[in-house]
């Protein structure tokens, strides 16, 4: 295994720490918690790549700790193994309930440990390969419809929590069947792949995500981006593909160009997850009307 993965282990005894330490310190990176509320903030703060979690510890037990590890974005996927000296059958039972990937008791076998935190490590790593492939639009090379929706979810329940804007901007390939007619499907495929890269090229910002939202359709997700900054940043990304400078010879601009159409809104108890799509389609409707190559933004009081 790789010295770079990162394991958390939460135990109340001192002793028991340094000996898993002793353990595993030669093929990982080791983070100590002594108690259930510094687990769950170096678990936020660390992402390990798997938890060594005892149950029985004062103040949160190692049960408590675990479910709240998986009602949190950020941690609940990271695998959990118990380590603890309740070896009831109701008690393993209980903990692989809650989520745990495997239960140990104490006394355990140091190689019969080790071998266990390597197969969960591998199997974790396997299953995050195929997740991320099923997230990947395979023609394009960036997240896809299904991925989109679920960092849209995220990122507009993290608006409403934190009272910030979240900016959308819907963009659309103009004309892009008469491109496939007059240059052909394999070309088409080729300029949908570069415009997937020059979108990804003009958002800098870490948050920010673009993903391919279905056929020549494309979407910007901008957190935290006010409808100024939003509006700019999409101006580049309309500039970047019309600097591409791929010919299309049923355009009247001589290129392969996009038109965009952007809202921002401030998720609240009021407005829906769909308004702000809404609003952002609206917007590339009109940019479309207005003759392409050009983008268009939703007031404040759309």
């Amino acid at each position: 295994m790789s010295p770079g993965l990162k394991l958390l282990i939460v135990d109340d005894e001192k002793q028991n720490r340094a000996l898993l330490t002793e353990l595993l310190k030669d093929d990982y990176q080791i983070i100590l918690a002594k108690n259930g509320d510094q687990a769950l903030a170096r678990a936020r703060e660390h992402t390990p790549d798997i938890i060594l979690l005892d149950v029985l510890m004062p103040g949160m037990d190692g049960y408590a700790v675990i479910r709240a590890l998986k009602e949190d974005d950020r941690t609940r996927d990271i695998p959990v193994i118990f380590i603890t000296a309740l070896d009831a059958d109701t008690d393993e039972e209980r903990g692989l309930d809650l989520g745990a990937v495997d239960y140990l008791a104490k006394p355990f076998r140091p190689s019969i440990l080790r071998a266990r935190v390597r197969n969960h490590l591998q199997s974790a790593h396997q299953r995050r390969l195929l997740e991320k492939l099923a997230m990947l639009d395979s023609l394009t090379e960036i997240p896809n419809r299904r991925r989109f929706t679920q960092v849209y979810e995220q990122e507009w329940r993290r608006g409403l929590r934190n009272h910030q804007p979240v900016s959308l901007v819907m963009i659309d390939v103009d004309l892009f069947k008469a491109y496939n007619d007059a240059h052909g499907h394999a070309a088409g495929d080729l300029a949908l792949y570069r415009v997937a890269q020059a979108l990804e090229a003009a958002v800098r910002r870490p948050g920010d995500f673009v993903a391919r939202y279905g056929g020549e359709e494309f979407v910007l997700l901008l957190p935290e981006a006010d409808a100024a900054g939003a509006r700019m940043l999409a101006e580049q990304a309309r500039r970047g593909v019309e600097a591409l400078h791929i010919p299309h010879v049923a355009s009247p601009h001589g290129w392969l160009t996009i038109s965009l159409g952007g809202a921002t809104l401030v998720p609240d108890e009021i407005h829906a997850e769909s308004d702000l799509f809404l609003r952002a389609d609206a917007s590339l409707y009109e940019a479309k009307r207005q003759g392409r190559n050009r983008v268009e933004w939703a007031s404040s009081a759309s």
